[in-house]
């Protein structure tokens, strides 16, 4: 009887756990037409209820897998419901949904996904190919049951799923028994077993010794068990956290004495303030496994504030030990990082001036408190008033926030406040995001990053074209014409340039007089190309007189599809 009694409050509270998820996510679920707001929580308690007695009575599902199911799809059982009103216009919410099931069978598998934790917009990229029921195949349904009588949470059997799609082909002894040895093996609790599947979900597939060697040497030999909460959620996010630095290359069987030497690292700090530093470090283009290497060894960098301060370019280089010399060198060359920056800012200022190799083995040499240190020695340091009076236009135009997004595009790849960033500011079209896929794709090509800020410098509208228009003339540029990337270096104007209609004819007709004899020099691609029309024509003209007529008549009309003098 006291089991029975403490099953029912067991039961009560988790109802009324779910009602109260349910209606804190009411805004964002689908509307319930003809469900007055009142009986908007009798409607999803019927529901449930309607839902796991048709899959457990009428589908023969066990009760506890029924339970989750419908508990955990609040999409599909909201959409239910509409089509279950809508269909018999009844307040009884519980009799309306069982005679809409009796009638319209719904997708199990529809709701068993959403279940799991796979959101709604996703599910139909998961439901198999003329499957509606578990009676067509029962696999995942019984692979979800051997891995929730272990103890993982039902709705977060989807990370598993998207993941490792084949851990839920597996019989149910397989998992089982997988699921035991890891935690007979290696001294591990159960919750600790889940946290590390979840986080590594390969593990039910496929042995990993080193893995479980690293996780062994963190967890039990140097007790992190006794400093970790004893619930799924939390080793769940520690395992997350070791995985960052697996993802960014750490070796296995190597990084659990790391680890084990640090292990505040996973103590003190959250998994966004881990990934946030581990993303900040690897703004500098150096190797993954360095930045990770830098932060196992130097973990106070994950006290930093690395955001909100404020930096001057030339005050932070001699702060790191640059002679005045070397800073007039560094200014003279990439004018364009000068002034002052935000530190989140700081990775592509050093990247814009190609330094940052120099900086990151500042950083992880011993220097890294430097970074901790650093502040404006006064108020008024490097302040630019061309920027800040160019600002104070910008600020008061109709077109304020589209113009200030721009800036912020230019101060992420490293640009300043100085004069030079608002001239190129002004010349630049396209939003910040337009402008940053622009960039990405020069950088893609093989383009330097230092160098491609400074093409942008020399000729801004270069980021006024989409990506694919980038990409075709880069091509044109090395494969055709024969040139190399650093041939932008001098000439990035060649960008801007049309390529069908000015590049390619203008080239195939300088080809054509060399291949035919008629012209024995070879002119630059600058000079085929950036010549105005009027003195193209009159060139064209001395080589032969006949050749103005060809050009009009088999290129310029016909375009650079033109085949006929080939």
């Amino acid at each position: 009887m006291k089991a029975k009694t403490l099953n029912l409050v067991t039961t009560m509270r988790i109802s009324e756990s779910v009602y109260s998820i349910f209606s804190r996510r009411l805004s964002s679920l689908p509307k319930l037409p003809r469900i007055p707001t009142k009986y908007k929580q009798r409607a999803i308690k019927e529901a449930q209820q309607a839902v796991t007695d048709y899959l457990h009575h009428t589908k023969f599902i066990p009760f506890a897998y029924a339970d989750h199911i419908s508990r955990n799809s609040v999409y599909n059982l909201f959409s239910l419901i509409s089509n279950a009103v809508i269909a018999y216009k009844t307040s009884d919410f519980s009799k309306s949904i069982v005679r809409f099931l009796r009638y319209y069978p719904i997708n199990e598998f529809e709701f068993f996904f959403e279940s799991i934790g796979i959101h709604y917009s996703e599910v139909g990229k998961f439901l198999p190919a003329n499957k509606f029921f578990f009676s067509e195949d029962r696999s995942v349904l019984d692979a979800a049951g051997a891995l929730s009588s272990f103890g993982f949470p039902w709705n977060m059997l989807g990370r598993l799923y998207k993941e490792e799609v084949l851990i839920f082909s597996k019989s149910c002894e397989d998992i089982t028994s997988r699921l035991y040895g890891f935690k007979n093996d290696h001294g591990f609790s159960n919750v600790i077993v889940i946290g590390v599947c979840l986080a590594f979900p390969h593990v039910l597939l496929v042995d990993d010794d080193e893995l479980f060697d690293d996780l062994k040497r963190v967890f039990v030999d140097f007790d992190l068990v006794s400093w970790a909460e004893e619930n799924v959620d939390s080793w769940y996010e520690l395992c997350r956290k070791i995985r960052l630095f697996y993802d960014l290359g750490c070796e296995k069987g190597k990084l659990g004495e790391l680890l084990a030497e640090n292990k505040r690292i996973l103590i003190d700090h959250s998994e966004e303030v881990l990934a946030q530093k581990l993303e900040y470090f690897c703004r500098f283009g150096v190797r993954k496994v360095d930045v990770a290497l830098l932060l196992l060894k130097c973990p106070e960098i994950l006290s930093f504030d690395l955001e909100t301060p404020v930096i001057s370019v030339e005050g932070l280089f001699s702060h790191f030990g640059l002679s005045t010399k070397e800073v007039k060198s560094i200014s003279e060359k990439y004018p364009y990082i000068l002034g002052r920056n935000k530190m989140a800012n700081l990775p592509h200022v050093m990247r814009a001036a190609n330094l940052q190799d120099w900086f990151f083995d500042k950083i992880r040499n011993g220097n890294h408190q430097l970074l901790g240190n650093y502040a404006l020695s006064n108020p008024d340091e490097d302040f630019n008033k061309e920027f800040r009076d160019g600002l104070e236009r910008v600020q008061s135009s109709k077109l304020r926030l589209y113009t200030m997004n721009k800036l912020t595009f230019l101060h992420g790849i490293g640009y300043g406040e100085n004069a030079l960033t608002m001239k190129v500011l002004a010349h630049l079209h396209g939003s910040c995001s337009e402008l940053q896929d622009r960039f990405d794709c020069l950088l893609r090509c093989g383009i330097e990053f230092s160098k491609v800020c400074t093409m942008i410098r020399l000729s801004p509208k270069v980021l006024n074209q989409n990506p694919e228009t980038i990409e075709q003339k880069v091509d044109f540029l090395c494969q055709h014409m024969g040139a190399s990337l650093d041939y932008l270096d001098k000439f990035p104007t060649f960008l801007c340039f049309d390529l069908q209609y000015r590049i390619k004819p203008r080239y195939k007709f300088h080809m054509w007089l060399i291949e035919k004899g008629l012209s024995s020099k070879n002119y630059s691609i600058g000079s085929m190309v950036a010549t105005s029309e009027k003195s193209f024509i009159t060139r064209v003209y001395r080589i032969h007189p006949a050749a103005p007529k060809l050009w009009f008549e088999c290129f310029l009309r016909k375009r650079p599809h033109n085949n006929s003098l080939k």
